[in-house]
């Protein structure tokens, strides 16, 4: 408790808070082309996995279940150093968009997936009818219901994505996490561990805590949608009957 309330501490933090800012504007970086990559991928995947073909099932499912029972450390490890001793190291920062985003691909493939096969089949069959091709029934008709089921899943993976850019510690990296151990034992700056992490924690907090408010009212607002959208149905039968 001392630390945390040390002037002296709090100095440090302030006076070197440029090392914070470029921590948190790396992390930002990371998670935000990472987020994009594992959406791409999420949804190729997940349409290959809820496509209905042996082969593109197979393919989605070798994906997934290689990517979700490895550690995060251990692929980014095995990315950086393999491409480092193979003579085309890409930078930290490369290395952590194309470990998180493909890490949290896989996931992403899983609940698109769960969400598309979520929908009744006769949405298929009647998207089938009027004539649309499988692109066109995703796009249009099977995506858009499903989006309320894929949403709070998403969310949680686009948070997680984000705290586990952390990860990149593990090979130096320049990330939030990263930046605070060099500060908090550097030789100049040694010491202030409680209010260094202390602002570490409220940058994180302040990258995810919007998504997953902004995701809960979205979440809801769909939901009043439908519940409209049935009223109104059931008023027109009503009326007609």
């Amino acid at each position: 408790m001392a630390g945390l309330l040390s002037q002296d501490a709090w100095g440090k933090v302030w006076t070197y808070r440029g090392t914070f800012a470029m921590g948190f504007l790396n992390t930002l970086l990371v998670a935000a082309v990472g987020v994009l990559l594992s959406l791409i991928l999420g949804i190729i995947f997940g349409l290959m996995g809820a496509s209905g073909k042996r082969i593109l099932k197979g393919i989605s499912r070798v994906y997934v279940e290689a990517i979700q029972n490895t550690p995060l450390l251990l692929q980014i490890c095995f990315l950086y150093y393999a491409l480092a001793f193979s003579g085309k190291s890409i930078g930290i920062i490369p290395t952590g968009i194309l470990s998180v985003g493909i890490y949290h691909g896989a996931y992403m493939a899983e609940v698109f997936r769960a969400g598309i096969e979520s929908i009744p089949k006769g949405q298929f069959e009647a998207a089938a009818s009027q004539g649309f091709g499988y692109i066109g029934r995703m796009y249009y008709i099977i995506l858009p219901q499903s989006i309320k089921i894929i949403l709070p899943p998403m969310v949680n993976q686009v948070v997680n994505l984000i705290k586990n850019t952390s990860c990149l510690y593990i090979i130096g990296g320049t990330d939030l996490i990263s930046l605070t151990y060099s500060f908090v034992t550097g030789e100049a700056t040694g010491g202030a561990y409680a209010p260094a992490y202390v602002v570490s924690g409220i940058l994180f907090f302040i990258m995810c805590f919007p998504l997953s408010t902004i995701a809960t009212v979205w979440e809801q607002n769909l939901k009043k949608r439908d519940a409209r959208t049935v009223d109104t149905r059931k008023e027109g039968k009503a009326v007609t009957a």
